[in-house]
């Protein structure tokens, strides 16, 4: 069920309808407006383009999560895909184990 939940970004209030708990959009907020704080600390930019700029700012480290992300998925791929062959060789190991044991007998 979405609540309505009051954050407070650069000074103005926004109410959020949303499914998620207020704890959480309260951090969102704070980083939002953090960043937006970060960005107008270097002066002369209007709210506006603070918030821009504090948008692609937050954009650029959500997709290098993600490329990092895509990566890491890629990696464990390779991973599994490695242990499997892995598997498979161990098992004809073991086949060839047991024939040679019967052949010897």
């Amino acid at each position: 069920m979405k609540s309505r939940i009051t954050v407070v970004v650069a000074g103005q209030d926004y109410v959020l309808l949303t499914d998620e708990e207020e704890t959480y959009v309260q951090r969102v907020a704070a980083q939002v407006d953090a960043e937006i704080a970060n960005v107008r600390e270097g002066g002369g930019l209007s709210l506006l383009h603070a918030a821009i700029m504090a948008a692609l700012n937050m954009a650029d480290k959500v997709q290098k999560m993600a490329d990092t992300a895509d990566h890491l998925r890629g990696q464990v791929r390779e991973y599994l895909e490695d242990t499997q062959k892995l598997k498979a060789e161990l098992n004809e190991a073991r086949r060839e184990i047991s024939r040679l044991r019967n052949t010897n007998r």
